[in-house]
């Protein structure tokens, strides 16, 4: 009876390994929040994150925006071609761009290169005992590395998917001139037309909530990661993990928000 007992017994403490994560998770992101708003602020450390996380990830969200509009409009125009309804491809790129490909995969870009960087530089500190060495020094760890880190990333974020958007759009309008034969004017004419603002105002949105989870996760993780390589390296996998999950997760939850019926 107690062997059969055991699977039962796995299940439940899983469950309340992920509820605990969950709980404290929730905790810091209070007093990361909280810290935000009370002096001392280290705007140097702030301005240096949003050049790591802004203008540094500017590369890679850029190619991956651009190749995935391309792609977004061969699929729109190969779909529409069964229905004799090629003409909506503009316009459906321009709106899946705006509204979850350009945040979507430009949080995940940015989850890929970011919360792993994180994770690891502030985990290696906490192993070498940097972290100690600030609080002997009188600085609050959390204030330090966690608050610049987490608003650098919440701002510079949905500045990147702004940007990230314009180029997949630039993407679909290339491919779709060129490959598909689009008249150019016609093409810009009916992205602009059925682009609202609204599918530009979620994606920043979006931007900004999945900035914050990236950073939020980078620093949890590498705050609480084990001694020694092997836990720098697995709070590392665990912060790109739960940041990629966590957008996917928040994405549903936004669009639901701002697109129910």
């Amino acid at each position: 009876m107690t062997t059969l007992l055991f699977p039962v017994a796995a299940v439940g403490r899983t469950t309340l390994m992920i509820l605990a994560t969950i709980g404290q998770i929730a905790i810091y992101a209070g007093q990361t929040i909280s810290h935000m708003f009370r002096p001392p602020f280290y705007f140097k450390e702030f301005i240096h994150a949003v050049m790591t996380i802004g203008y540094f990830s500017l590369p890679v969200v850029g190619m991956t925006a651009f190749f995935t509009g391309g792609a977004l409009a061969l699929q729109i125009y190969a779909g529409g071609a069964r229905f004799n309804a090629e003409a909506v491809v503009p316009s459906i790129v321009a709106i899946g761009m705006a509204r979850e490909l350009g945040p979507v995969m430009g949080g995940l870009m940015v989850a890929a290169r970011v919360a792993s960087s994180i994770a690891a530089e502030i985990g290696t500190m906490k192993v070498t005992e940097q972290i100690d060495a600030l609080v002997t020094l009188s600085t609050h760890p959390m204030k330090y590395l966690t608050v610049p880190r987490v608003l650098a990333a919440t701002l510079a974020v949905p500045v990147l998917v702004a940007v990230g958007d314009l180029i997949g759009i630039m993407g679909g309008y290339v491919v779709g001139v060129t490959r598909l034969d689009f008249n150019s004017s016609a093409y810009l004419h009916n992205t602009v037309d059925f682009l609202e603002f609204i599918d530009v105002f979620s994606g920043l949105v979006k931007g900004a909530a999945f900035g914050f989870i990236v950073a939020l996760m980078g620093c949890y993780y590498g705050m609480n990661s084990g001694r020694g390589a092997q836990g720098v390296g697995k709070a590392t996998k665990s912060a790109v993990v739960a940041a990629s999950v966590l957008i996917l997760a928040s994405n549903y939850l936004l669009t639901e928000l701002f697109f129910s019926a």
